[in-house]
C-alpha cells in the first residue's frame, strides 16, 4: 500500500512514521481541530461538491469546509508534508446495502462455498464452537468431499445453516456460533466470510464477487430472492452523493481510501465505479499458501499473521489505516497517529467505523442507521466535527426511545455493554435521534 505521508525530499520510510510518533508537538492527546479563520481563503478553482445539495442541513457545508481547510486550495503553490488522505467504509457508506451478504447470497444460489477439509467446520474458524461446528457438519457434511463445491443451490438444509450463521451467528437452532474473540478489534462471524473462501485463489475471488455485483446492482430496487427457505435482499445501488464526495476529494488533492469489514477481494470489485482502486483499498485479508487463501489472516497492531485475531473492525480498522497506509508497524498502529497524519475526512455507517471516525480530524460523515455506540458518540458531537446524515436511500425513520448511552450502548473487548465514556472519561449522557428521514 503507498503511504501518503510526503517530505520534500519523497516518500519517507516506515521508519520515519515512527520517528515522527514520538517528536514533539504531534501527540493527538488534547489536539484542537483546526479553526476555519486559520485556513486560505476559498479559490474559485477549489473543487467543490456538486450535489451539496442533497445533503441534510448544512453538512455540505462542514464537509466542504474540511476539504477547502486541507485540500490544495490551502496549499499556496507547496505541497503539504503530510498528503491529506480520506476513509470510508464501504457497505452502507458507499453503497446502499452490504457486499458480504449479496456475494454469500450468490454463492449459496451457485454451489460456490467449498467443504471445508475434513469436514471440520472449526478449520474456518480458530473461534467457532462445538455447537456450531455440529450444526454445520450435520447439515453439509455428507453432501460434498472436502475442497469440493457444496450444492447448497438445492440443499435448503445446508443452505440454512451457513445462512444463518452468516446473519446471526448462530445456528438455526439458536445455538452461539463463535466465542473467544476481541470485541473492538475482530468479529468472528465477518471474518467468517472471507475464512470460507479458503482453498479459492483471490483472483477467483474477484470473479465470484464480480458475478454477484452485477446481479445485485440489475435487480430492481426492493427485490428479493429466494436463498435456502427464506428470502432476502437481492440489490444493492452506489451512493451518488458519496460517490461525487470521492471525486470532490481527489480533486482536492485528498486521497480516497476505502477501509471495509469485507473481504478485501470483495471490495476490490467494487471500489473501481467509485475511482478507488486496489491499492487503496483495505479489507479483510488473508494469507495465501500456493497462491491459495488459507483461511487465515494478516495480522496489526503486534498480532502475528495468521493469528486470526485482528480485522478492519473498529479498533482494527484504525489499526489497518496506520499499519498500511502510514507504514506504522507493531503496537503502535492500534493507538492514533500523530494529528497531521490522521483522515482528514472519514465516513461510515456502524459501530465497526466508530475508531476510525474519531481519528479524522476534519469531518467525520456518519449515515444514520440507529447504531447505538455510533451515534452516541456522533450525536455528542464535542468538536463539532461529526456530520450526520440520513441514508440517501431509504433513510430510517426517527428511532423512538433515545440511544442507551449512559448504559450498555457500548461493547467492550469481552463482549459485555456498558456506557460509552468521552475521550476524557466521562459518561456520554444518552442520546435523542434528530437526523432521520
Amino acid at each position: 500500500m503507498r503511504r501518503v505521508f510526503r517530505s520534500s525530499r519523497g516518500p519517507m520510510a516506515g521508519a520515519m512514521a515512527l520517528l515522527i510518533l514520538a517528536g514533539p508537538g504531534l501527540s493527538g492527546a488534547g489536539a484542537q481541530p483546526q479553526q476555519a479563520k486559520d485556513a486560505t481563503p476559498k479559490a474559485a478553482h477549489c473543487p467543490t461538491l456538486q450535489r451539496a445539495s442533497d445533503w441534510y442541513g448544512d453538512n455540505a457545508v462542514q464537509i466542504q469546509q474540511a476539504i477547502d481547510e486541507r485540500g490544495r486550495c490551502s496549499w499556496r503553490g507547496t505541497e503539504p508534508r503530510f498528503r491529506p488522505y480520506a476513509v470510508f467504509d464501504w457497505d452502507n457508506t458507499v453503497i446502499k446495502n452490504d457486499i458480504s451478504d449479496q456475494t454469500v447470497f450468490w454463492m449459496l444460489r451457485h454451489n460456490k462455498i467449498l467443504q471445508p477439509p475434513n469436514r471440520d467446520w472449526k478449520k474456518t474458524s480458530r473461534y467457532m464452537t462445538t455447537a456450531g461446528a455440529k450444526a454445520l457438519k450435520a447439515a453439509c457434511g455428507s453432501l460434498a468431499a472436502p475442497g469440493k463445491p457444496l450444492p447448497t443451490g438445492r440443499s435448503v438444509t445446508c443452505a440454512d445453516e451457513i445462512l444463518s450463521v452468516r446473519k446471526t451467528a448462530e445456528t438455526t437452532s439458536g445455538k452461539a456460533v463463535f466465542t473467544g474473540f476481541d470485541h473492538r478489534e475482530m468479529e468472528a462471524s465477518y471474518a467468517w466470510v472471507a475464512q470460507i473462501l479458503q482453498g479459492y485463489r483471490p483472483a477467483q475471488v474477484r470473479a465470484i464477487a464480480s458475478q454477484a455485483r452485477a446481479a445485485a446492482l440489475k435487480a430492481p430496487v426492493g427485490a428479493t430472492q429466494k436463498i435456502g427457505s427464506s428470502r432476502e435482499t437481492a440489490w444493492i445501488r452506489y451512493y451518488p452523493q458519496v460517490k461525487d464526495l470521492i471525486s470532490t476529494l481527489k480533486k482536492a488533492g485528498i486521497e480516497p481510501y476505502v477501509v471495509s469489514a469485507s473481504p478485501k477481494e470483495f471490495a476490490d470489485v467494487w471500489g473501481g465505479a467509485v475511482g478507488i482502486d486496489r491499492k487503496h483499498t483495505l479489507g479483510i485479508s488473508q494469507l495465501t499458501k500456493r497462491g491459495k487463501l488459507t483461511g487465515h489472516l494478516r495480522g496489526c497492531g503486534g498480532k502475528a499473521d495468521g493469528s486470526d485475531a485482528i480485522m478492519t473492525y473498529v479498533d482494527g480498522k484504525r489499526c489497518f489505516i496506520n499499519q498500511d497506509i502510514l507504514g506504522i508497524k507493531g503496537p503502535r498502529a492500534l493507538k492514533p497517529a500523530p494529528r497531521l497524519m490522521r483522515p482528514v475526512v472519514a465516513g461510515g455507517d456502524a459501530t465497526t467505523d466508530v475508531s476510525m471516525l474519531s481519528d479524522a480530524t476534519g469531518a467525520r460523515v456518519v449515515l444514520n442507521r440507529n447504531k447505538d455506540e455510533l451515534m452516541c458518540r456522533a450525536y455528542d458531537n464535542a468538536d463539532g466535527r461529526w456530520v450526520i446524515n440520513p441514508m440517501f436511500i431509504e433513510p430510517l425513520p426517527k428511532r423512538a426511545e433515545p440511544y442507551p448511552c449512559a448504559s450498555t450502548a457500548y461493547t467492550d473487548r469481552a463482549g459485555r455493554p456498558g456506557p460509552v465514556l468521552r475521550p476524557n472519561g466521562t459518561v456520554t449522557p444518552d442520546q435523542t435521534d434528530t437526523v432521520h428521514s
